[in-house]
């Protein structure tokens, strides 16, 4: 265990890590992280292929479907939608009703 200031006790590997990742928090701005993050995100898109985001996918929303319930989808639904009526006018949702029905009358388009 490491060693802690607060009178020689010993800290818990998680009280170092909670503590390590304060000062890096406090040392660093939003941007850093977001570009970091970014950089990350684009050496692993390199690294892996498709399938490979697909399988690691499908195994996350099994093992999520396994431990959620129904009220769990329905309130990141709801949210969904409340997120999505936020960011999107009135003709966002003609366009798309329309494009739906178009679709299930077989791709007939009466416009």
């Amino acid at each position: 265990m490491a060693k802690s200031n607060n009178n020689n006790r010993n800290m818990s590997v998680e009280e170092a890590g909670k503590k390590g990742g304060e000062k890096v928090s406090e040392k660093y701005n939003q941007e850093h992280f977001e570009e970091i993050g970014q950089k990350g995100g684009e050496k692993t898109s390199e690294k892996y292929n498709q399938k490979h985001f697909e399988d690691i996918g499908q195994k996350g929303g099994e093992t999520t479907s396994q431990k959620k319930d129904k009220e769990f989808y329905q309130e990141i639904g709801k949210k969904g939608g409340e997120t999505t009526s936020e960011k999107h006018g009135e003709e966002f949702y003609e366009d798309i009703g329309q494009k739906g029905g178009n679709r299930s009358r077989g791709g007939r388009s009466n416009r």
